[in-house]
């Protein structure tokens, strides 16, 4: 028995100064320590505000969306007002309802509706066709035709400064990354 508690006083003594000597010596040069088996830690779940970094394709689509939120809204939409003033004007200031509503690609009862607006707003005038009496003609008015005016002077404006922070080649590289764009998400149509 005494030996059993000599040798454990020993090997205590041993210990304590092995590890008094590794306190002493810098830690690149004490031996690496044993390794014990990690113990498996429960996955934590992703805090419920914390929202992942959007991906370069939801940028991308986030920027293309704003661009195409921004014309629609701010260029009178596609089928909207101003458009079709100008496509009137572009036109010599009338055309037939049914050729308006084909290059604007609306049903007939949707593009009456709107069209009813305009009327209502002085900008424009529907009379029945001499020769198709079930057809309808739209012509501009002299208050029509000057609010295509602006809309189309505004328009240059944008143009002019919409992308006047990119360089020419930018620009240039701009058109071509477009079409690549266009290209793809026609095939996916």
């Amino acid at each position: 028995m005494v030996e059993t508690t000599s040798d454990d006083q020993s090997h205590a003594q041993a210990q304590r100064a092995e590890e008094d000597a590794a306190a002493d010596e810098p830690a690149a040069q004490r031996p690496a320590a044993p390794q014990q088996p990690a113990a498996a830690e429960p996955a934590q779940a992703p805090a419920p505000n914390v929202q992942p970094a959007p991906t370069r394709e939801e940028l991308i689509l986030r920027g293309l969306g704003f661009c195409g939120h921004y014309l629609h809204f701010h260029e009178g939409g596609r089928s909207g007002r101003e458009p079709i003033l100008c496509m009137l004007h572009r036109a010599g200031g009338s055309m037939s309802q049914l050729e308006l509503g084909s290059r604007f690609e609306l049903k007939p009862g949707s593009l009456s509706e709107i069209l009813a607006k305009i009327e209502t707003a002085g900008l424009i005038e529907r009379t029945r066709d001499p020769r198709d009496r079930r057809a309808l003609s739209i012509h501009l008015t002299e208050a029509g035709e000057q609010e295509a005016l602006r809309a189309i002077e505004a328009r240059k404006a944008f143009r002019d400064q919409a992308f006047s922070n990119l360089t020419v080649e930018e620009q240039d590289e701009l058109v071509v990354l477009l079409g690549k764009i266009r290209n793809r998400w026609e095939e996916l149509a």
